[in-house]
């Protein structure tokens, strides 16, 4: 048997890398852009926001596009144009053009998740999808291992214009081998006959494929705010981790970030060693018997878990003990970021998925839209005071606390992780 399905997860993992890689630059960058720019945290805020807000945007708009025309179009388009918006960085003159920058980064950047949670429940058995999610996910941690080590030093060398556009211009080798790689199983000449088989072997009864959902339709399922209040309340908490770390070192510990960050790599390497472990730990569940809805529930409780100690950062007296508890959080993070998205895929068909992570997508995105006003707020204050630490404190508190509560929502909404089927032009519940 081929194991092609896995050379399909390396390009994912690439293209989420890449996603990340182009995002993070301006976190590193941000001491040495307040100073040409004489940015105030309120103002990076308003830049993450504009960021924020067209991500959230394009999240449900490249959901739902991608659920009609394809995963292979639309995964390019969306690459392409967020290679083309982080370039742009390049020639940025003003906080206004950063803003705008990031705007269109955000327009294309949103498209990265639905197009592979699509191409992952197309390509997995429902066994392997969440060690198949984890893996692809873990390029969100390697581009932020990668950033601390390249960024740095380009920007050393040839300064920060020619760091945004080398880091931009990635995307557009990906595209290449994704248009030759890339094609649903049934029509890939390179698929064996016996791995086309193992790939359908649990294939969901879901009834009409031909059936064209709306997202009236999608929002009518307790399953549906089940992945959008799971989203909604834990995806702000990465965006702080992605966009306030280097920040939050460089000011509470000294940290040069115009050299490379072992810190920072240390953390986004937990991070990335989460992600597999985490979509491979409730898959292993699954392997000794246990039901869907066991195996993810209990699965993102321990991770949800791992995350309260957070808050005892406060109380650190080092920066390698900081460094150990963040490490513990993002990597709880993104074990938990890989099963909700596998959720996904266990309760709805495969022509739903997309347009559903887009939801959930666009959710979250608004939570990571509205909490930088509370951070760039509560920074700028206990700044104001010269106590800014203090500030980086309580914000870890409320991460801290946010997967327990989220954990709570999917379990009120979702009691039993079951599958939604299609019959006659109308979504029921199986029972």
């Amino acid at each position: 048997m081929t194991n092609y399905r896995w050379r399909i997860v390396g390009l994912l993992f690439v293209a989420t890398t890449i996603n990340y890689l182009d995002r993070q630059v301006i976190s590193l960058l941000k001491p040495t852009l307040e100073t040409v720019f004489n940015w105030t945290e309120t103002d990076y805020s308003h830049i993450v926001m504009a960021f924020q807000g067209a991500y959230a945007l394009s999240y449900v708009v490249f959901g739902r596009l991608i659920d009609k025309i394809g995963a292979k179009v639309g995964y390019a388009l969306a690459v392409c144009l967020w290679t083309i918006a982080a370039a742009l960085h390049a020639v940025a003159t003003s906080t206004f053009s950063f803003g705008v920058y990031r705007a269109l980064l955000g327009l294309g950047e949103g498209g990265n998740f639905p197009a592979a949670i699509k191409t992952v429940a197309e390509w997995f058995p429902r066994q392997e999808r969440a060690l198949a999610t984890g893996i692809f996910n873990a390029g969100t941690n390697i581009g932020a291992v990668v950033a601390p080590v390249m960024v740095p030093w380009i920007l050393g060398v040839y300064g920060w214009q020619v760091a945004f556009l080398i880091t931009g211009l990635i995307g557009f080798i990906w595209v290449i081998f994704w248009w030759v790689g890339y094609e649903i199983p049934q029509r890939h000449k390179r698929l064996s006959s016996q791995e086309l088989a193992y790939i359908t072997s649990d294939a969901d009864n879901t009834g009409d494929e031909s059936v064209q959902m709306k997202w009236l339709d999608l929002l009518r399922f307790r399953q549906t705010w089940a992945f959008i209040l799971g989203k909604l309340l834990t995806d702000p908490v990465w965006w702080f981790f992605l966009f306030w770390l280097p920040s939050y070192f460089a000011s509470s510990f000294n940290l040069d970030l115009k050299k490379p960050s072992l810190p920072l790599i240390f953390v986004y390497t937990a991070a990335t060693i989460g992600s597999v472990g985490g979509g491979y730990l409730s898959g292993y569940f699954l392997s000794r018997g246990w039901t869907i809805n066991r195996s993810r529930k209990t699965a993102m409780l321990l991770y949800a878990l791992c995350i309260v100690p957070i808050a005892l950062t406060r109380y650190a007296t080092n920066i390698w003990e900081v460094v150990g508890l963040l490490s513990l959080a993002v990597a709880a993070h993104q074990a938990w970021s890989a099963n909700l998205f596998t959720l996904v895929s266990d309760m709805f068909p495969k022509q739903a998925v997309s347009s559903i992570v887009g939801l959930g997508g666009m959710a979250g995105s608004v939570g990571g839209l509205l909490f930088p006003i509370v951070v760039g707020s509560l920074l700028d204050t206990y700044k104001a005071a010269g106590s800014i630490t203090i500030g980086y404190n309580y914000l870890f508190i409320i991460c801290g606390s946010a997967y327990l509560l989220a954990w709570l929502c999917i379990h009120l909404f979702a009691p039993k992780i079951q599958p939604i089927v299609l019959k006659n032009t109308v979504l029921e519940i199986t029972t």
